[in-house]
């Protein structure tokens, strides 16, 4: 009986994650999405309520993947349950967008914790595991403006920067291992949070954009369920864009 791999998405209930969790569960997999939130329990299980009428079968998993201690508490759960963590998307991420001159040291911190040290949280307490069975795929979704840059976004830019560096060293230390590290770097992408956005701003952004549109949380999410798949072993330690041709490196 061939046993069915798991994979982690953290941030799994936002606009991306939610596509990259139904991206994988067409693979096959079991799909556990992470959520914190601030403690927002009713609507991650709504979501999961929602998810189930479409067909899709999620797992729920809570933690603050800043902090060492909660993000090993909801890991250790996830192992006692499912017993192995085969797959991580490192997607979670939060903005705190302000000028370098007028940025508070909590905005800074808390963009760094959530978006760079997370990656180490989660991936540290799973790359044992995945070393001790011969397989794993690590994806981390980072940004182009971790590539350009971008006004306003010093911690941010520098927060999903820093996601590459890390996918680089550690695709090093265990590619040998059948194991990949790879960065995702999506652009402006459809999500409720752009579409909010008020419509002349999203038509100049829309403007910048080489392909005349904004990218599909589904096109994200088939790119990390092709970085997640068996066949893609030879694929480490790349960063893949996925921004329209907004920029080009």
């Amino acid at each position: 009986m061939t046993v069915k791999k798991v994979a982690l998405v953290t941030g799994g209930t936002g606009g991306i994650g939610s596509a990259i969790c139904r991206s994988l569960h067409d693979e096959g997999y079991d799909v556990i999405a992470g959520y914190y939130g601030g403690g927002k329990h009713e609507r991650a299980k709504q979501w999961q309520q929602e998810q189930g009428k479409e067909g899709y079968d999620f797992a729920l998993a809570y933690g603050d993947i800043s902090n060492y201690e909660s993000c090993e508490e909801c890991i250790s759960g996830i192992l006692k349950e499912f017993g192995h963590i085969d797959i991580l998307i490192n997607n979670a991420g939060i903005t705190r967008d302000c000028t370098l001159k007028r940025m508070s040291a909590s905005q800074w911190g808390e963009v760094i914790s959530t978006n760079l040290t997370s990656i180490f949280n989660t991936t540290r307490l799973v790359v044992n595991s995945m070393l001790e069975n011969g397989f794993g795929r690590i994806i981390n979704i980072s940004s182009v403006n971790a590539q350009k840059g971008q006004f306003g976004q010093v911690n941010y830019s520098a927060a999903k920067a820093g996601i590459h560096g890390f996918t680089k060293a550690l695709a090093q230390e265990v590619a040998g291992k059948n194991i990949t590290v790879n960065t995702v770097s999506p652009g402006y992408i459809a999500t409720s949070m752009i579409m909010e956005v008020e419509e002349v701003i999203r038509e100049k952004i829309k403007q910048g954009i080489p392909v005349g549109r904004f990218g599909t949380p589904e096109e994200i999410g088939r790119l990390v369920s092709f970085l997640a798949h068996e066949d893609s072993g030879f694929m480490t330690g790349a960063d893949f864009s996925a921004n329209g041709g907004q920029h080009m490196s």
